[in-house]
């Protein structure tokens, strides 16, 4: 049984990506500041697996350090690491404070090297480890109204290099940049029409389900992934693909 840890995990990507491991038999540990979604409490599943919640902020790195420690304490190992703790605020460019910018990169880019950081010491004293992440389309392309969110993405593909190179061939990394899912996140931010509006835009004319990204990353953490390091795996329905892509609905504000 692998012990794995997710960050985000009470809802969205997060929650389907916890879920999936812990059917497949493994140890899963969510870290979220949020309780977990109704009706997934902390215990065992059908497959095998487990899943447990600390409650934690990913912008603290002492509180990220002692929880890593705390796992590794009672579990003996750290072999997978997942982090998808995320967050976004629609807003124009005019629209947007240092507060939110602030605390937008400190939980999307901060977040994950505070829980990389932190868990490699333990995988390299096991001599081995896979690193991953939740990226975006966002963080190659230039989404209006998401300006601090994308730069956030754009440094999750930067660290997953950096990584991969510096502790090769111990530990692996790769990060999921998915395009337009279906999460609560994004629910609570665009209406129905909104939502019709970005499927258009996008080939296979729907948004993702959380549980096909959950998937992706199930399939980087295997052994079938053992040559898979320091990639992004884009998973939009060929949303980035062609000239033109599928960028988020709504007015801005006049600029000038």
């Amino acid at each position: 049984m692998r012990t794995v840890i997710v960050s985000g995990a009470s809802s969205g990507i997060g929650h389907a990506t916890a879920e999936r491991f812990a059917r497949s038999g493994d140890y899963v540990v969510n870290l979220d500041l949020q309780p977990p979604a109704p009706g997934t409490a902390d215990g065992p599943r059908d497959g095998g697996g487990h899943v447990s919640w600390i409650e934690l902020d990913v912008a603290d790195w002492s509180g990220v350090r002692a929880a890593v420690d705390q796992v590794h304490a009672e579990r003996g190992a750290v072999d997978v690491v997942i982090a998808n703790a995320g967050i976004s605020v629609r807003h124009g460019i005019l629209d947007l404070t240092e507060d939110d910018a602030r605390r937008t990169l400190d939980v999307n880019l901060m977040g994950v090297l505070a829980l990389w950081r932190h868990a490699v010491p333990h995988m390299l004293r096991r001599g081995e480890g896979v690193l991953l992440a939740t990226a975006s389309v966002n963080g190659s392309r230039g989404y209006p109204l998401y300006a601090d969110y994308n730069a956030s993405k754009a440094g999750v593909a930067s660290l997953c290099q950096t990584f991969a190179v510096e502790l090769a061939p111990l530990i692996r990394t790769a990060c999921v940049a998915p395009g337009a899912v279906l999460t609560p996140m994004q629910r609570a931010e665009y209406t129905d029409a909104m939502l019709d509006e970005v499927n258009e835009r996008i080939p296979a004319r729907r948004h993702a389900l959380p549980e096909e990204i959950a998937d992706v990353f199930h399939f980087l953490a295997s052994p079938q992934a053992s040559f898979v390091s320091g990639q992004q795996f884009v998973v939009d329905g060929a949303e980035t693909a062609g000239a033109t892509t599928a960028f988020f609905p709504g007015p801005t504000k006049p600029l000038g």
